[in-house]
C-alpha cells in the first residue's frame, strides 16, 4: 500500500512538470502524460517497478476514463443526426477498418492463434482523437462551422464504435456464433439494466440528494462502480461496465451536474491512466519505430481516403470534404484504451503496443500543427485537385460563359454566410420578399448554397478571402457590398482586409462591414468602409428593453411577441 501511495505520488509529480513543459510548447498534454510514465517507469529511470501498481494505477483511470467518455455520448444527438453526418461516419468507420485490416495482415501482423494484432490496430487506426480535435477547434472557434459539425458527428459515432467492440473483445480468442450471441447477450443483460435503474430509481435518488454536493459525487461514482461489478459479474469488464454506466447518465437531467462534480476526479484519474501506458512503453527498437511509422502514414492516409471520399460524393465541396478528413487525421486517446485492454487480455504484442503509442504521440504532434493551419493547407490542397481534374461546387460558374449570365451578381451582395446573414435573409423574406431577386450571396458553405439555390436566390460558391473570387464574381459591378460576418469566424481575411480588397474592385459601391470591437471602427472607415455595424449596440438595445419590460410586468408580452416573431421566420442556420 505504502509502495502503491509512492508511486502515485511520483506519476502526478511528474505528469505536472512535463505538463507545464507541454503547456509552454503547446502540445498536448496526452503526450506529456505519456512522456513522463515512461520517465519513471521500468524502461526510464526506473523510479516506479512495480508491475502490480501500474496495473492497478492503469485500470483506475482506465474505469473513470470511459465513464466520463459515456457520460459525454448524446445518443439523442446521433438520433438527429443527418444523413451527411451517418454517411460521413459510416464510410469512415467502414472504409478504415476494411483497408486496415487488409494492410495490417499484409505487412505480416497476427490474426488467430489467440493473437489479434492486426484487429486491434486495425480498430485503433479507425478512431480519432476527442480530446485533441475538440481542443483546437474550440480554440479556432470552429466548433459550429459545418466543417466542426461533421467532425464531432463522426466522432460520436466512432466512440459507439469502439464501444461495440470492447463488448465482442473478451471474447475474441473464441469467437464462434454461439459465444459471440452469448457475448451481445451479456452486454444486452447489462445495458437494461443499466437503462432500467437509471431510469426509475437515480432520478428519484438524486433529486433528494442534488442539494448536496458530496453526495451527488459519491452517487456518480458509486453508480460507476457498481455496473462495472454487475459487468465483471457477468463475465465482460469493469471497464465495459463503466463504459455503459456512463452512456445510461448521458441523457439524465442530472447529467450535467454529475460531469461537472466529476470532472476534477476523472482529470485525475486519467491523467493515472496515461502515465501508466507511458510506463508500459519500452526503449523503441527499429521494428517497433518502422511499425509505427507505418501506423501513422496508413492512418492519415486512409483517414483522407474514408472520410473525404464519401463527403466529396455527397457533394460537400472540396473545402468541407476535406477540413473533416484533415481534423480526424490521428489515432484517439479511446485506441489506447482498446490497445491496452488488448494487452490485459494477452491479445497482442507488447511491440506491437508500443508502436501504436508511438504512432499515437506521433500523429498527436503532427495533427496539431496541421488544424491549426488547415485554411492554408486545405486551399493549396484545392488548387492541387482542381489541377488534377476534381470539380468544386462552383463550376457551374466557372463555366459561365456570359458574364451577364447567371454568374453575374446582383444589385445587393452579401459576402460570407452566417448568422446576422441568415437573420438578414429571413427578415427580408418577411418585410420585402421582392428584394431578395437583387441580392447575390458569396460563400463556400455547402448548405447554404444548396439551401439559398433552392429558394431561387442567387449564390456564388467561393471563398471569400480570395481576391480572385471576388473578381471572378462581378463584386466590381455590384451597388452595395455587405460583410456581416465578425473577424473571429473569418478565414483567411478579417473586415478590414476584405473592405480593402472591395473597395479597390469597386469604388463607387456602398460597403457595410461588421466590427467586432470598438477599436475596429475607425480602422474600417479608413479601409473604404461607408458603413459599419456593431453588434454589441443592438444587442444592448434588445436586453435594455427586456430590463424595461420586467419593470412594466410586461415580460410576458414581450416573449410572446419574440415568439410569434421566431415562429413565422424561415432561417437557412438554426
Amino acid at each position: 500500500m505504502h509502495e502503491l501511495i509512492r508511486d502515485i505520488t511520483l506519476c502526478i509529480l511528474f505528469a505536472w512538470m512535463l505538463g507545464l513543459s507541454a503547456h509552454f510548447f503547446r502540445q498536448p498534454l496526452i503526450l506529456a502524460y505519456l512522456v513522463a510514465g515512461f520517465a519513471i517507469g521500468p524502461f526510464g529511470l526506473g523510479l516506479v517497478q512495480s508491475q502490480e501498481s501500474i496495473s492497478v494505477i492503469s485500470e483506475l483511470g482506465l474505469i473513470f476514463m470511459l465513464f466520463m467518455i459515456g457520460l459525454e455520448i448524446d445518443l439523442k444527438k446521433v438520433v438527429r443526426a443527418g444523413s451527411v453526418i451517418l454517411v460521413a461516419a459510416g464510410g469512415q468507420l467502414i472504409g478504415g477498418c476494411l483497408l486496415g485490416f487488409a494492410f495490417f495482415l499484409a505487412i505480416g501482423l497476427s490474426f488467430g492463434g489467440g493473437r489479434f494484432d492486426a484487429l486491434y490496430l486495425t480498430v485503433a487506426c479507425a478512431l480519432s482523437s476527442t480530446v485533441i480535435i475538440v481542443k483546437v477547434l474550440y480554440e479556432k472557434r470552429e466548433l459550429d462551422t459545418l466543417p466542426g459539425r461533421l467532425t464531432l458527428g463522426v466522432l460520436v459515432l466512432q466512440d459507439i464504435f469502439a464501444i461495440l467492440f470492447l463488448a465482442v473483445q473478451p471474447s475474441l480468442a473464441e469467437l464462434q456464433i454461439s459465444v459471440l450471441l452469448l457475448s451481445i447477450g451479456r452486454v444486452a443483460a447489462l445495458v437494461a439494466t443499466a437503462i432500467v435503474l437509471s431510469r426509475y430509481v437515480l432520478p428519484w435518488l438524486f433529486h433528494r440528494i442534488a442539494r448536496t454536493p458530496e453526495l451527488v459525487l459519491l452517487g456518480a461514482l458509486a453508480w460507476c462502480f457498481l455496473i462495472g461489478e454487475i459487468a465483471e459479474r457477468l463475465h465482460l469488464s469493469r471497464e465495459m461496465g463503466s463504459l455503459v454506466a456512463g452512456v445510461s447518465l448521458s441523457t439524465f437531467p442530472y447529467a450535467l451536474d454529475v460531469t461537472a462534480k466529476v470532472t476534477t476526479l476523472r482529470d485525475f484519474f486519467i491523467t493515472l491512466f496515461f502515465v501508466a501506458v507511458g510506463m508500459t512503453i519500452p526503449v523503441p527498437n527499429g521494428s517497433v519505430i518502422m511499425l509505427a511509422l507505418a501506423i501513422a502514414a496508413f492512418t492519415v492516409v486512409s483517414r483522407v481516403v474514408t472520410t473525404f471520399v464519401p463527403l466529396y460524393l455527397m457533394r460537400q465541396g472540396l473545402r468541407a470534404s476535406l477540413l473533416p478528413a484533415l481534423n480526424l487525421a490521428q489515432i484517439s486517446e479511446f485506441s489506447l484504451v482498446v490497445i491496452q485492454t488488448g494487452i490485459v487480455a494477452g491479445h497482442i504484442r507488447t511491440e506491437t503496443a508500443s508502436a501504436a503509442s508511438f504512432a499515437f504521440v506521433l500523429l498527436a504532434v503532427l495533427s496539431t500543427f496541421v488544424m491549426v493551419r488547415s485554411d492554408q493547407i486545405t486551399r493549396a490542397a484545392i488548387r492541387m485537385l482542381k489541377a488534377i481534374g476534381l470539380r468544386d461546387l462552383d463550376h457551374k460558374a466557372e463555366d459561365a460563359d456570359d458574364a451577364a449570365g447567371h454568374g453575374a451578381v446582383r444589385r445587393i451582395v452579401i459576402l460570407g454566410f452566417f448568422r446576422a446573414a441568415s437573420a438578414l435573409i429571413s427578415e427580408i423574406e418577411r418585410q420585402n420578399p421582392e428584394l431578395l431577386k437583387q441580392i447575390s450571396v458569396i460563400d463556400f458553405n455547402p448548405m447554404v448554397y444548396r439551401t439559398l439555390t433552392d429558394r431561387g436566390m442567387h449564390v456564388v460558391y467561393g471563398d471569400i478571402s480570395n481576391v480572385d473570387t471576388l473578381l471572378h464574381a462581378g463584386v466590381g459591378k455590384a451597388e452595395m457590398i455587405i460583410l456581416s460576418v465578425p473577424d473571429s469566424l473569418l478565414k483567411g481575411a478579417n473586415n478590414e482586409r476584405l473592405v480593402r480588397h472591395v473597395r479597390v474592385l469597386n469604388p463607387t459601391a456602398k460597403i457595410v462591414a461588421t466590427a467586432d470591437l470598438l477599436a475596429d471602427v475607425a480602422a474600417l472607415y479608413a479601409a473604404g468602409a461607408d458603413y459599419v455595424t456593431v453588434t454589441r449596440l443592438s444587442d444592448a438595445e434588445e436586453l435594455f428593453s427586456v430590463i424595461d419590460a420586467v419593470e412594466c410586468g410586461l415580460l410576458s408580452d414581450k416573449r410572446a411577441e419574440l415568439d410569434a416573431r421566431l415562429a413565422e421566420r424561415r432561417e437557412v442556420l438554426p
